[in-house]
């Protein structure tokens, strides 16, 4: 199977949920292929199906976290929203790979700093206590040159304003500055959306 056929048997799988549990070796088994396309998407599918299957992709989590030292922004990119959508589903999962994700907060591409903000939204909906004393990592990115990761590092707040309003407290004058001052209409409206979250108790 050429690459084409294999990139378009995994956009079957990815509709097809009920083989998804066990398809999850078949998929693991593709992180290892010479393609880096192939590796992206199998990287991107078995952080879904780890959503599903915690435990299912325990073993491959070592694969997967392989990827975060690769020179390939693209696969950087994935390897993080893959162990933040397994980390959505059981923490404990990945959590020996955790404090090593807060690298990409400083990463040269953008993507994989948004990537870096949605892993982290990901983990905290179901496992917010963690965050408490990282907050500053998430302000910083507040004011990243990037419009697309702005617009996503509000989101986080809003996350955790949610669940743990008094970790947001000391950021909510700077949320509501940038609200009134980003050039960038969705950061505007992304930064009253976590003031309402952290403040609506």
């Amino acid at each position: 199977m050429n690459e084409t056929e294999l990139y378009k048997e995994l956009g079957i799988l990815t509709k097809d949920k009920e083989r998804w549990e066990e398809s999850i070796p078949y998929v693991a088994s593709l992180l290892s292929h010479e393609s880096v396309k192939i590796q992206a998407k199998a990287l991107w599918l078995i952080g879904e199906m780890g959503l599903a299957y915690p435990q299912s992709v325990k073993a491959d989590a070592p694969v997967i976290a392989s990827f975060l030292d690769s020179k390939v922004s693209l696969l950087r990119e994935r390897a993080v929203n893959a162990l933040g959508r397994i980390g959505r589903g059981d923490y404990h999962v990945i959590e020996q790979y955790w404090s090593s994700l807060f690298r990409f907060a400083n990463d040269e591409d953008a993507k994989v700093r948004l990537s870096f903000i949605w892993a982290s939204e990901n983990i905290a909906t179901n496992t917010p206590d963690i965050y408490e004393n990282y907050m500053p990592i998430f302000e910083k990115l507040l004011h990243d040159t990037d419009d697309k990761v702005r617009m996503e590092a509000p989101e986080i707040f809003r996350v955790l304003g949610k669940r743990r309003a008094e970790f947001v407290q000391s950021y909510l004058e700077t949320l509501q500055r940038i609200s009134e001052t980003d050039d960038n209409r969705v950061v505007r409206i992304h930064c009253l959306g976590a003031i309402k979250a952290a403040t609506s108790k």
